[in-house]
Formats: C-alpha cells, sequence, structure tokens
C-alpha cells in the first residue's frame, strides 16, 4: 500500500512497486531511472551505485539510487545476469505537456529468461525461458528463446526428465504450474533457476492461438499458451516474431541426459565450464551466429532417421569436394548479420536504422549465395539454392529508404533518403534556404554594421540570435537590434526577421524528423508483414553454414564420411581418433585405435594402468557417434556405424551437488539409468564401476552389472576396469571381449602405448602411476611391500591381483637400508647448479640426520 505523507510522485512509485514486489523497479525521473527504498540499498551495493536519499530534511529519509537513462541497458543486463527481475517504469506523456502528475507505467519486465541484449560473446548461444505444467498424466514443456521467436513443445512422464530437459536447454526461468516439492524447489535453487507464477490474460491474444496452432497434446498446449502469456505480459508489446510451435518427443533424437552431455564435454569442458575443449569448440567454423545456435542444437540432439542423416552428408561432401565454392559461400556468409535476431528486433519495435540496413545488406548477399551453389554444377547444391528465396523485394525497399550511413537514433532525423517523400524533401528545402538565409543575413549584418566579429549563433533556450563583442557595443543599430541576453564579454541581439526565419526553419526541423521517424516506422511495419520468410531464409542460411563448417573442418582434420547402418548391430572403425584430444596434441602424435564390434560381441572388458587412454578411446568412440549422426565426416580411415538411439555413460568420480548425491550413489544412479533405459541400439561407457565402494562390494557390483548388460540388455557397451578378475567373465559370457591398452616397463619406469590390443592386460601398473605422479620413495616403497602381503593374504580366497612389477629391483634382503637408499637417490637426483651454498650445506646436514637416525643415534 502506498504511504502516508508522501509526494505524488512517491505516491505514484509506490502504487507501481506494489503490482511488482519480485522486482527491481526502474523508476523514470528525466534523464534518469531511479531506485527507492529497499530496491535502491540493495541496487547500490549490486551495481556499484552512489546511495543517497530523497527527502533528506524529514524524519525518515528515502533511500534512493539513481543511473543515466542512456546507460539503463548495461545496469539492467548486471541484474537479470545475476538472476533478478527488473520492471521498467517509463513516462508516458511528454513532461512539457502534462497536466499535474507525468503518467508513468511499466513498458517492460525484463527476466532472466526474456533478456535480449546479449554481449557479442552470446551471440552464438541461446537464452531459452520454459514453461512447465503439471499434469494428471505428467507434465507438458514448451520453452522459447524470445530473441528469436523459436518455440518448442514436449511432454515429460515424471519430474526427473524435466529436470533433465531444463539442464539440457541451460533455462535461466521457468514458469510453473503446479505444486513444486521442497526436493524440487531446491534443485532449481541450486542450479540457479529463476521459479516464476504464471499470468492470466484478459481476452483473447493472437499469438496464444498461433503458437500453439499445430500442438495436438493438451499438456504441450497448456504449457505453451502459458509460455506466451508470460511473455505478452512481462514485455507488454506486440511478439509477431514468435513461431509455430514445433512439438517433439526426445525419442525423435539420439537421447542423452544431461549427465551425459558434460560427460562428453559436447558444448562445453567439463573442467571449466567454457566452449574451448568441447566437441562444439572443435565443429564452429561457422560464420554466423545463426549458424553458431544451429550447431550447438545439433550436437545436443542427434538425428536417428537415416535419411536425414544422408541428406546432411550429400551437402557435406559435395561441399567438401569442391573447395573454390565452399570458399566463396564462406566469404559470402560473413557479410550476414544475425537475421532470426534482427527479425526479433523488427517484430519487438526495437530495431534502429542501421540495423534495418543490416538486414538489407544480409539479403545483398543471398543472390550471390545462390549463384556459388547453382555454379557449382552439384545437383545436391543445386537443389539446395532451388528452395531459398532471396527476397530482393524487401532488400530493395530498405536499401531505397534508408540512407547508406543512418544514425543510431531514430527520433532525430537524417534516415531518410531523398525523394521518399515529397514533403520531406519539401522541409528539407525550407531549412536548408533558411539556414542559407542565416549565413547570408551574417555576413550582410557584418558588411552594414561594420563588426567583423559579429556571429549569428543558436542554442536551444534563445533560439537564433546575434553576438556582438563588447568592443563593438557601440556600432549596434539599436533601430533594428532588441537586446536579448547580456554575457560577460558579449551582448545577444535579435530582429524581427531572424526570429521570422528562425520559426520557419525550427518549424521544418520538428516537422521534418517526425515525419522521417513516421516513415521508418512505415517501413518497419512493412518489413514486419515478411518475418515468417525472413525466419524461413535464415534457418536454411544457417543450416548452409554449419554443414559449410562440417564440410571445412573434415578436410582440414582428414575426416571421413561414415556409411550408416540403420539396422546393424556392427561398429567398424579403423584407425579411430579423438577429435577434440588430436587437436590438443602435437601433429601426427595421436595414436589411432581400431573399435570392432559385429553382430557376435557386444561388450569390449577394458583393462590397462590408469592414464594409458581407456577414458578417451571410450569417449572418442561416442564422439564418432554423435558426429556421425549430426552429418558431420568423422575422425577414422573408414567407418561402418549403426544409428544408435541413446547414449549412456558413468565417467568420472564426483559428487552431484544439485541433488545432494555422494559419489558412490551417483555411480550407480547413473548404471541404474542405463540398465532401466537402454536397448540393444544403445551405447553405453562405463568407466571404473564399484570404484566408489570397498573393494569386493565393488568387484560383485561390477561383475553382476556386466552380466545383466549381456545377459538382459544388449547394447553395444565399453566397460573399463581394474577389477582383473572380472577378465575371466569372457568364459562364460559369448558376447563379451577382454580388450586392453598396451603398456611396457622399461629400466623400471612405466611406458604408456596408448594402443588398444586383444585380450586383457596382464598387470594393473597401479604402483607406477603413482610413481609418474611424483609420490615420495618411502610411500611407493611401502606400497609395494603391502601390496606383496595382500596378494599373499588374498591367495586360495580369491583369484590373486596380477603379480605387480618390483618398482625398485630390490633383492629379498636389501644391502643397504632404505634411509640410505633414500640418501643415494637424492644425491643421484640433485641439480646443483641451481642450489646455492646455504641450500647445499641444509641438504648435507639433512643427509646425516637421516643417517643417525638409521643407527639408531
Amino acid at each position: 500500500m502506498p504511504k502516508k505523507d508522501v509526494t505524488p510522485m512517491m505516491q505514484q512509485y509506490y502504487e507501481i512497486k506494489n503490482q511488482y514486489p519480485d522486482a527491481f523497479l526502474f523508476y523514470r525521473v528525466g534523464d534518469f531511472y531511479e531506485l527507492f527504498e529497499d530496491d535502491a540499498v540493495k541496487g547500490a551495493q549490486i551495481l556499484e551505485l552512489t546511495l543517497t536519499h530523497r527527502s533528506n530534511k524529514t524524519k525518515n529519509p528515502i533511500p534512493m539510487a539513481g543511473m543515466p537513462h542512456l546507460a539503463v541497458d548495461t545496469y539492467v543486463n548486471t541484474l537479470v545476469e545475476k538472476g533478478y527481475k527488473v520492471a521498467i517504469c517509463d513516462q508516458l506523456e511528454d513532461p512539457s505537456q502534462a497536466k499535474g502528475m507525468v503518467k508513468r507505467g511499466i513498458v517492460q519486465l525484463i527476466t532472466p529468461g526474456t533478456m535480449m541484449n546479449s554481449s557479442p560473446n552470446q551471440a552464438k548461444e541461446n537464452n531459452y525461458l520454459t514453461s512447465v505444467v503439471s499434469t494428471s498424466k505428467g507434465f507438458g514443456l514448451a520453452y522459447s528463446d524470445v530473441s528469436t521467436g523459436e518455440t518448442f513443445a514436449t511432454h515429460l512422464n515424471d519430474w526427473e526428465a524435466v529436470a533433465n530437459e531444463l539442464l539440457s536447454l541451460q533455462t535461466k526461468e521457468v514458469v510453473f504450474s503446479g505444486i513444486l516439492t521442497n526436493q524440487n524447489r531446491e534443485f532449481l535453487q541450486k542450479a540457479n533457476i529463476t521459479v516464476s507464477e504464471p499470468v492470466k490474460l484478459d481476452g483473447e491474444h493472437a499469438e496464444v492461438s498461433y503458437v500453439s496452432q499445430k500442438l495436438t497434446n493438451q499438456a504441450e498446449i497448456e504449457a505453451s499458451r502459458q509460455l506466451v502469456a508470460y511473455l505478452l505480459s512481462t514485455q507488454k508489446r506486440s511478439l509477431a516474431h514468435l513461431q509455430v510451435a514445433q512439438s517433439y518427443e526426445p525419442t525423435q533424437y539420439l537421447q542423452m541426459s544431461h549427465v551425459v552431455q558434460t560427460n562428453l564435454e559436447l558444448v562445453r569442458s567439463a573442467k571449466t565450464g567454457k566452449k574451448m575443449g568441447s566437441l562444439f569448440w572443435l565443429l564452429d567454423k561457422t560464420s554466423t551466429a545463426m549458424g553458431g545456435r544451429l550447431l550447438k542444437a545439433w550436437i545436443e540432439r542427434p538425428l536417428l532417421s537415416a535419411s536425414k542423416i544422408k541428406a546432411r552428408q550429400d551437402i557435406v561432401q559435395a561441399l567438401f569436394d569442391d573447395y573454390f565454392t565452399r570458399e566463396n559461400i564462406i566469404d559470402n556468409l560473413k557479410g550476414v548479420y544475425d537475421l532470426e535476431r534482427l527479425i526479433g528486433r523488427i517484430a519487438f519495435g526495437s530495431v534502429n536504422a542501421r540495423e534495418m540496413l543490416q538486414l538489407a545488406n544480409s539479403l545483398a548477399a543471398v543472390p550471390e549465395i545462390l549463384k556459388c551453389l547453382r555454379d557449382s554444377g552439384d545437383q545436391v547444391l543445386v537443389d539446395f539454392a532451388s528452395r531459398i528465396d532471396p527476397l530482393t523485394g524487401v532488400r530493395d525497399l530498405i536499401k531505397n529508404t534508408i540512407v547508406d550511413a543512418p544514425p543510431i537514433s531514430t527520433t532525430e532525423g537524417g534516415i531518410i533518403r531523398k525523394g521518399v517523400s515529397s514533403q520531406l524533401d519539401t522541409y528539407r528545402d525550407a531549412m536548408t534556404n533558411g539556414k542559407k538565409w542565416i549565413s547570408e543575413m551574417q555576413a550582410s549584418e557584418r558588411k552594414n554594421t561594420g563588426i567583423n566579429n559579429l556571429k549569428v549563433g543558436y542554442n536551444k533556450v534563445f533560439g537564433y540570435y546575434i553576438e556582438v563583442t563588447n568592443s563593438n557595443k557601440d556600432k549596434v543599430p539599436t533601430d533594428r537590434y532588441t537586446r536579448k541576453q547580456t554575457l560577460t564579454n558579449a551582448e545577444r541581439y535579435i530582429t524581427p526577421e531572424l526570429k521570422e526565419h528562425e520559426a520557419l526553419i525550427l518549424e521544418s526541423e520538428a516537422k521534418s524528423t517526425g515525419l522521417e521517424y513516421d516513415l521508418f516506422v512505415k517501413l518497419r511495419e512493412a518489413v514486419k508483414k515478411y518475418i515468417p520468410v525472413l525466419q524461413k531464409l535464415g534457418k536454411q542460411l544457417a543450416s548452409l553454414d554449419v554443414l559449410t563448417a562440417f564440410a571445412g573442418v573434415s578436410e582440414q582434420n582428414n575426416y571421413v564420411r561414415p556409411t550408416m547402418l540403420a539396422n546393424s548391430g556392427t561398429i567398424e572403425v579403423k584407425n579411430g581418433r579423438h577429435p577434440v584430444v588430436e587437436q590438443v596434441m602435437s601433429a601426427g602424435s595421436y595414436i589411432p585405435n581400431d573399435v570392432e564390434m559385429g553382430q557376435d560381441t557386444d561388450i569390449f572388458l577394458i583393462t590397462g594402468p590408469n592414464m594409458s587412454g581407456k577414458s578417451t578411446y571410450m569417449r572418442q568412440m561416442a564422439l564418432i557417434a554423435i558426429m556421425a549422426q549430426i552429418g558431420c565426416f568423422v575422425p577414422a580411415d573408414s567407418a561402418n556405424l549403426p544409428i544408435f538411439d541413446q547414449i549412456f555413460t558413468r565417467i568420472g568420480a564426483a559428487d552431484d551437488l544439485i541433488s545432494g548425491q555422494s559419489t558412490f550413489m551417483v555411480e550407480m544412479s547413473e548404471a541404474n539409468e542405463a540398465l532401466q533405459h537402454a536397448t540393444k541400439r544403445s551405447l553405453i561407457l562405463f568407466d571404473e564401476i564399484g570404484r566408489g565402494t570397498a573393494t569386493y562390494d565393488g568387484m560383485a557390483l561390477a561383475g553382476a552389472i556386466v552380466k545383466y548388460l549381456h545377459d538382459r540388455v544388449g547394447a553395444k557397451t565399453l566397460f573399463a576396469t581394474h577389477y582383473h578378475e572380472l577378465t575371466d567373465l569372457d568364459q562364460t559370457l559369448k558376447h563379451l571381449k577382454n580388450i586392453h591398452v598396451g603398456a611396457s616397463e622399461e629400466n623400471g619406469k612405466l611406458i604408456f602405448l596408448h594402443k588398444i590390443l586383444p585380450g586383457p592386460a596382464d598387470q594393473s601398473y597401479g604402483i607406477h602411476v603413482a610413481q609418474l605422479a611424483g609420490l615420495p620413495h618411502k610411500v611407493l616403497r611401502e606400497a609395494t611391500t603391502m601390496l606383496h602381503r595382500l596378494e599373499q593374504q588374498g591367495a586360495g580366497e580369491l583369484q590373486p591381483a596380477s603379480e605387480q612389477l618390483d618398482l625398485f629391483n630390490e633383492p629379498k634382503i636389501p644391502a643397504i637400508s632404505d634411509n640410505q637408499k633414500d640418501v643415494l637417490d637424492d644425491i643421484e637426483n640433485i641439480y646443483l647448479a641451481d642450489k646455492t651454498p646455504l641450500q647445499v650445506m641444509e641438504l648435507v646436514s639433512q643427509w646425516q640426520h637421516d643417517l643417525k637416525d638409521d643407527k639408531g643415534e
């Protein structure tokens, strides 16, 4: 409720603020936006603003903080990126013409899911707002990027599926209808997802029915309507660019949970959270922002249709084979701006003249792209070109209306070409002639008065004036000049003729500026009618951009076109490589490996030392499959692949902080996901299952899981383990084969071969790896002793682990003590050149101390 005894302006502020209690209210006052009360206190801290007070002389001054209206976007973005909402309260009438209190109202509510102003670094990222409706049969889910208008809808059976979709989309805000449990609300909070309440609109809105028109599932319809209603209520303007919602089933694409996408580092590094080091980073040689966004979407949702995969491959092949066509297309695509987001700004009414010209320049590149495709002579590329409308009419309309170098502002004139409007040309002539008259008047008055430094000037307060310095005041003709203003060093005058021409000039300027803005709005509305076909063109150019990038990356990195065997249970990859790892290694140093799993092989049990390349080999297979199913060529000499329906992973050891699960619980949950949902057409990667618990428990679980996968699931599985006891399973499981990563020991040093070989590894090399990590000699020696003792104790109870190589080649009865050997090792390995005399003396003293301890002194 508004407070008592406050000014009319603050009364108005409180009334508006009460409507948006969960948002920062940016209240427009003149050239500033002001924050008051708690918003000011909190906002000043977050935005580093100066906190002041209004009504300082009262008993309870009101905290306030402000920022210039021209810089408001920066402050809004900062708050929204931190998960806050911002309500923009603007002046709805000209203050100079207002009677009493200036009318104000909310013109836009900016939330984490509706922010459109993205930085250049985020141009290839979507910002999705998601709507979720809880029903008796599950959940309806719809999401949209308000900057592009693309909208999708699906229905899901349970909350786990909803949570996975929210994480995969990286949505920042969800509009939720239904009851959220405390656990689910805590999950959303830990995932930094803002939860917003649904809104009800008054009356019918065309956008609501338009977006949901092709949906048939009731849950999807409700979710999409809730989504559009929220967008309309927050954006408070036409949303003509919203596209008809596309219904999808997660099973229409290669299914990968958020965890799988993270483990495989598809769009960002698992370690840094950045693009660098991901598959997206490797493949993103796109020339446009919309191409980059589409590539990311393809990577997250690979295809299941053999015909659609082949259609992409055919275009990639044509571009792969024709270097000059490909490079010419890339050169022209570089001239294409972000059509999807430009269209969104046109629909929003926030586009400026420069951005409108960017649209025209983008359209100007399309005929050149089509010429490249047609001139290639390849029928696949010619057919692709035949489906593209270059929209030359829209390009010409903009080019013939907007000047070549327009200002950013659309309200200050200078944006419309001469000849577009005869009335505008008349106003401009009047302005030009009036200013010419002013210039001629100045010359004439100087001649008539003899005042050589007389000048005619202008300011917004007094208009046009004649200025004469004090030293020449006596020459001023008092019969024609009327004094207007006295300055320190000069006097300013006006004449009837001057004021008459001033009125003509200013009237022409005002009418000219207003007419220019009206003509620009008319152009914007004319272009708005072409939004659907412009969006279609944007998608076509984005697809061509991605496929061109595939061809370029494939040629540069020696990739091969895979053969997709839709109904086959066979994998044949010759000399496959990990596409990302090989990029960060020196040329030619990556060691390729085969993956050959015929109809008779479902499981590879992989053994070998840590750091030898087991995980890389497994990930390599998954990434090759994903690259193939998005239409890209793959890093191998040849590849015959089935079309996988799902990929499951259990890689890495880490607690799940979002759901609050321990490492072992995460391990078992991810394993269970595969056991419950995998089919014969799935790919499973399990790395070190069972290591999160006691040895015997882990070994038993790992063995049981392998047997279940073999007997019940039948999916292609790569199962890496350090439990060498499991290698005997090939005696009883006929579809399981042992393979291992080769390693050798030379002079007590472990050498990784990084080559996959048939059969089980002969030993674990665990202590060798510890040695490579630099553990102290005493720790390594003690570990070796304990290992021998454990192997002897375990004899007869379990099949003993393979005998470990003796790291130090010690005889049974050492000739020297451990301390003496440590001293000798230190002496052998010390590099004296980097030691000071004092440091050498300290080392000798330490050695003496160790040797005395050995003697018991």
